[in-house]
């Protein structure tokens, strides 16, 4: 699967050439060019792309808010070249700065290692082994075969071991405000899951929610 990247770029002629470059050296590219839209977006981002001052916006102040949607690396582009404000932008969460001017090799040199370092994060449970950058899932070492949305469901439920997530919970983090379907689809999903995988334990918290056990 191709690595996907979010470009958040208010120069439109930039953010099309950007992309243009990074697909075609192979990537996937998503741009967006208003404010209300990054959080539907970021979601499903491997690496983000992120212009420091966004329509007026330092977006920076806005960087925990859009990590906490989905912890993935930042790379911020930026016309301020001061120590501080770079300083400022490692401390809210981002992972690389590049100044504009810049080199589009050397843009597409530092996704490659930030890209790297995300390849190697595992998350495990007993014998559940997940990659969430190839979004590949394993038991005993064996493929598992799962959807989007299971592997999505599954992946929240591994990082919190023991976590109550509520119904609400799992459809706002997975399915996200925009496409609101009913709690009974967190069910029916939960459920292919446990089909799948019966090795692992997902509990119903009777009128709250689910919990893998600990």
């Amino acid at each position: 699967m191709r690595p996907t990247l979010l470009i958040v770029e208010d120069d439109l002629e930039l953010a099309n050439d950007l992309m243009n470059f990074l697909q075609s050296q192979g990537y996937s590219c998503e741009s967006c060019n208003y404010l209300e839209k990054v959080n539907k977006l970021w979601k499903n981002a491997d690496l983000v792309i992120l212009d420091r001052q966004f329509f007026g916006v330092d977006t920076i102040d806005k960087l925990p808010e859009w990590l906490a949607v989905k912890a993935v690396p930042v790379l911020i582009l930026t016309a301020k070249v001061d120590v501080n404000e770079r300083v400022a932008g490692l401390d809210a969460g981002a992972k690389d700065y590049i100044t504009k001017p810049f080199s589009y090799n050397e843009l597409l040199a530092r996704i490659r290692a930030n890209l790297r370092s995300l390849s190697q994060l595992e998350w495990s449970y007993r014998s559940l082994k997940l990659f969430p950058t190839q979004r590949k899932a394993l038991w005993d070492e064996m493929p598992l075969i799962l959807t989007k949305t299971e592997f999505d469901i599954l992946a929240l439920l591994v990082r919190a071991p023991g976590r109550v997530y509520t119904r609400d919970e799992l459809l706002n983090e997975v399915w996200g405000y925009q496409y609101y379907p009913t709690t009974r689809t967190v069910d029916t999903h939960i459920l292919q899951l446990r089909k799948k995988i019966p090795g692992i334990t997902i509990e119903s918290v009777r009128g709250v929610g689910y919990r893998l056990c600990a």
